[in-house]
């Protein structure tokens, strides 16, 4: 008799030591350190939370928007891949909470609340803002919700039985169950709509969630590319994450085997890609400010890159790099898109499961410096350190620890390996 096949199959498990631990003493290590802040200092406190608010959110929203794609593209090569970027959604719904958390510190993150702008009070107002971000955060939550449900039932056949963890969540998840094949046709349908439903929700609900809860923070300003901008830096982000853990989980039991070096390779090339598009949507704001030279626009670029990028000739001045957030933007750049373009330029570095690991590794730092070059100068101009300190680590150290826990206890849980097929 041949051995049974590989399928999908809830293998829950406890879960993995000491990394657990070490993530909840993070989260622990994150709410002293923004209980101590709110109390001695609500400013500095407020606006970390905000920087990795808006990081996580995009990335977790990034996450799904991968496994939306490799479904309306019809994608064969990712196998356990897709389920590593759907892992990444299980931060989803927190981000939901965090944006209500986030309402009671908005005095200290945005300056229109206080002082409103006549111009824009019809858009930049508490009611409007709130209200809009949070049907937005609440919709996508809902639908992924739906798509990581619709994804997973056709492997959770029989699970409500032999499950340890959330018994009663796999029994309603599997009512009316129909049998593996009905169940994977009938899936394969619904993914399909509720994959595009994904993708234009975070095309449209994310350059609005950029627009308000990023580029509002320096209210005279705009620019009509922003919001793609954030929302296609959520997406590279996530595209980092995903091949971080694949690189990190590819001996792990299941997975062992299965993330080869083709799939690495894909992996790596959409970094390379999408890392040049990231610049390119950088560029194409700055170019068109810089030749237009409006005060009310150059600004925004003098107070993150300095006023060597504003110069009519490109002549070089080195006292210029000691602007203020001048030398982090730079360090931003080379860690989205010159380390990623020349490390990731050839085929075996794409293959080479340390060099992508620590390139996407410097990706995910790249993107968290970003947001908070997107976020500080606004708030405080002078100041080029202000977004380093001992508050600002351990709040950021607290959210690294819940999302790396999050992700745990929904991958110990859900189906995200391959196991024998009863046979």
């Amino acid at each position: 008799m041949s051995a049974p096949a590989s399928a999908e199959q809830p293998q829950q498990r406890g879960l993995p030591q000491p990394l657990a631990a070490i993530c909840a003493a993070l989260v622990l290590v994150g709410l002293g350190a923004f209980g101590f802040g709110v109390v001695n200092d609500p400013d500095t406190a407020w606006r970390a939370f905000h920087v990795n608010f808006v990081y996580y959110a995009a990335l977790a929203q990034g996450g799904l928007l991968i496994a939306a794609i490799f479904v309306i593209v019809g994608a064969r090569w990712p196998g356990p891949v897709r389920r590593i970027a759907e892992g990444l959604a299980a931060w989803v719904p927190v981000t939901f909470v965090l944006a209500i958390v986030g309402y009671f510190g908005r005095h200290h993150i945005f300056p229109w609340i206080d002082h409103p702008v006549e111009i824009k009070e019809a858009w930049l107002n508490p009611t409007r803002f709130y209200v809009m971000n949070l049907v937005i955060l609440g919709a996508l939550t809902v639908l992924t919700l739906r798509f990581l449900k619709v994804s997973t039932r056709p492997s959770l056949g029989g699970a409500a039985d032999s499950a340890q963890q959330a018994k009663g969540m796999f029994a309603r998840w599997t009512a009316g169950w129909r049998g593996e094949e009905e169940e994977k046709a009938a899936s394969d349908r619904q993914m399909l709509t509720l994959a595009v439903w994904v993708a234009l929700l975070y095309a449209c609900g994310y350059t609005i969630f950029g627009f308000d809860q990023v580029m509002s923070i320096d209210p005279l300003w705009f620019s009509n590319l922003f919001g793609s901008y954030y929302a296609w830096g959520g997406f590279l982000s996530a595209i980092a994450a995903t091949a971080l853990i694949s690189v990190l989980q590819r001996n792990a039991p299941g997975l062992k085997g299965e993330i080869t070096t083709d799939r690495l390779h894909d992996l790596g090339k959409m970094i390379f890609a999408f890392s040049i598009f990231w610049m390119y949507l950088f560029f194409a704001q700055y170019l068109v400010i810089w030749y237009g030279n409006l005060p009310e626009e150059t600004a925004y670029f003098k107070a993150r890159l300095g006023s060597q990028f504003l110069q009519d000739t490109w002549e070089f001045a080195s006292y210029r790099l000691n602007e203020p957030y001048s030398k982090l933007t730079l360090c931003v750049w080379a860690c989205n898109w010159i380390i990623p373009f020349w490390v990731l330029l050839g085929q075996r570095p794409k293959k080479t499961p340390v060099i992508l690991g620590s390139v996407a590794a410097i990706v995910l730092l790249g993107f968290w410096l970003e947001r908070n070059v997107l976020v500080w100068p606004a708030l405080v101009p002078e100041d080029g350190w202000a977004w380093l300190g001992g508050l600002q680590l351990g709040i950021a150290a607290g959210f690294a620890g819940a999302f790396v826990l999050v992700y745990l206890v929904y991958t110990r849980i859900f189906p995200t390996t391959l196991v024998p097929r009863r046979g």
